[in-house]
């Protein structure tokens, strides 16, 4: 698959269409995260590259290592993103879906773009073969979009891009990654599960932690049996004391 450089939007255009004034927002934004996305994008790509004009198209068909001369790839591997079923209406979180990025740079007309393919999970409760986008909070869409700014520094403008923001990792409500529903892994997308990694980690961590917890607590409860005894033994001599004192008087 080739891909064509589509000229640049000026930062007016891109204004209308992320605010939804301009008559192509229509086809640009073809869902709510999907303006999400492109505004934070644009907000801070202006804030990182002023002087540069990028975009940002979403593509479905986009292929991973089909690059055509120029174009560099990043592919985010542990996104979080909520599925809701068009068939059956079941709804799940995952850690665990994966974003394809191309992006180009024309550094003499200082124009940048940035294709996007987000792939999408099917519902396991009721077996459809439709495949389900993801939804996204814009939090989490700042995190992503920061780590596409970090690739391109380093890729497109052979620059350091500083740190890369995992911050879905410890999410545990998506549950072990199931490939068969996944169509990144169908495609032969072999992607890093952070939250699994942890889940190993904790599992170590509270299984080395048991034998402690079952100590302490054992000791615990011999203290307190011992102390028990202890303040019977005292009772017991007070009161042998006191009888043998009383029956001394009579």
């Amino acid at each position: 698959m080739k891909e064509r450089m589509i000229p640049a939007l000026a930062s007016a255009q891109v204004k209308q269409l992320v605010l939804g004034t301009h008559p192509a927002s229509r086809t640009v934004c073809t869902s709510l995260t999907t303006c999400k996305w492109k505004k934070v994008f644009y907000e801070k790509m202006e804030a990182a590259k002023p002087a540069d004009s990028w975009e940002l198209i979403i593509d479905p068909n986009l292929k991973p290592n089909e690059l055509a001369p120029g174009w560099k790839q990043y592919l985010e591997q542990h996104a979080s993103g909520r599925f809701h079923c068009s068939w059956c209406w079941h709804t799940w979180q995952s850690p665990h879906v994966v974003i394809l990025f191309h992006m180009y740079l024309d550094r003499a007309q200082r124009a940048g773009s940035v294709r996007m393919r987000v792939f999408k999970q099917l519902c396991y409760e009721c077996g459809t073969a439709r495949l389900d986008e993801s939804s996204m909070l814009e939090v989490n869409i700042e995190s992503l979009v920061d780590n596409l700014i970090t690739n391109l520094h380093e890729q497109c403008y052979g620059e350091s891009g500083g740190q890369y923001r995992i911050h879905v990792a410890g999410r545990r409500d998506g549950g072990p990654h199931r490939s068969e529903f996944c169509e990144a892994c169908q495609e032969g997308i072999v992607h890093w599960k952070p939250s699994e990694k942890l889940l190993e980690e904790d599992t170590a961590f509270s299984g080395a932690s048991k034998p402690r917890a079952q100590e302490a607590s054992g000791y615990n409860f011999f203290s307190l049996r011992w102390g028990l005894f202890w303040a019977s033994l005292c009772l017991l001599i007070v009161y042998l004391q006191f009888s043998f004192r009383s029956s001394t008087f009579l």
